[in-house]
């Protein structure tokens, strides 16, 4: 028998779960030729990853994603780095901060499994413990936009951008590449 208190918590857990899905209102961080902030996370292919530092010694471009509809944005941004023959390594980030997505992880994580193929299970990196501090400094004002972050070899941001895909912004990013 269900008591009125069992229905209670589980409400309130309801509520508790979801309100962590909401809540996209911090603006970005990011400074320019600063260092990247470090987080970690869980490369699909079960490979512990510390950013920066485990990308250390070579430049990388680091795309960021906080909601499922973020894939889009991200494919279009992958498909034209891949139409420009960018040669640096790329990194998709899905940064969750709901703090009950942990418990679901290894499910959320197969489901990404499923839609990739596994050659580049390495360069998909799933932060879970750290995506509100990865939320709170790209910003996630609006988030179906994917954060593009391009590192230096030192882990310093030498490029950000987060207001969706356009050809002017990838142009504008390769030139940025090209320095490097």
């Amino acid at each position: 028998m269900i008591t009125l208190f069992s229905k209670l918590s589980v409400i309130a857990l309801a509520i508790l779960f979801l309100s962590g899905c909401a809540g996209y209102h911090y603006a970005s961080q990011v400074e320019l030729n600063k260092p990247l902030i470090s987080a970690s996370g869980e490369a699909l292919d079960g490979t512990p990853v510390t950013i920066p530092d485990d990308l250390l010694g070579q430049p990388a471009l680091l795309i960021f994603g906080y909601v499922h509809k973020s894939q889009f944005d991200i494919d279009r941004w992958l498909i034209g780095l891949d139409m420009t023959k960018v040669e640096i390594p790329i990194y998709e980030l899905p940064a969750i901060k709901n703090p009950f997505a942990g418990w679901f992880s290894d499910r959320i994580d197969q489901s990404m499994r499923d839609g990739i193929p596994r050659e580049l299970w390495r360069d998909v990196i799933t932060i879970y413990d750290d995506g509100d501090k990865v939320q709170r400094y790209t910003g996630n004002l609006t988030p179906k936009n994917g954060r593009i972050v391009l590192i230096d070899a030192q882990g310093n941001v030498v490029h950000f951008y987060d207001r969706g895909f356009s050809v002017a912004a990838l142009n504008e990013l390769n030139d940025k590449i090209a320095t490097l």
